[in-house]
């Protein structure tokens, strides 16, 4: 049986402070894309971060997308620190 996916998405682009996900603009952001697991998303994120280590101010990230939606009803998943995924 084949594995459900579980989709992460990896995007960067410049932020005021690396330690902190505040990123200058959205309209420049970088897409690095969708991925269907977490290990698939993770080498395309190293691949991104490590070919922009010179960049201080540009950061990658991973978001797990999977949380923010029940893949089996597609209703939203319920964030406890920030409320409904689509507040």
């Amino acid at each position: 049986m084949t594995e459900k996916p579980l989709l992460h998405l990896v995007f960067g682009g410049h932020v005021d402070d690396p330690q902190k996900l505040d990123f200058t603009s959205c309209d420049n952001l970088d897409i690095v894309g969708i991925f269907p697991n977490y290990q698939q998303a993770m080498d395309a994120w190293r691949g991104a971060s490590h070919a922009r280590v010179d960049e201080a101010d540009v950061k990658y990230v991973v978001v797990h997308l999977h949380r923010l939606f029940d893949p089996d009803t597609g209703e939203a998943s319920e964030d406890h620190e920030h409320g409904p995924a689509d507040a």
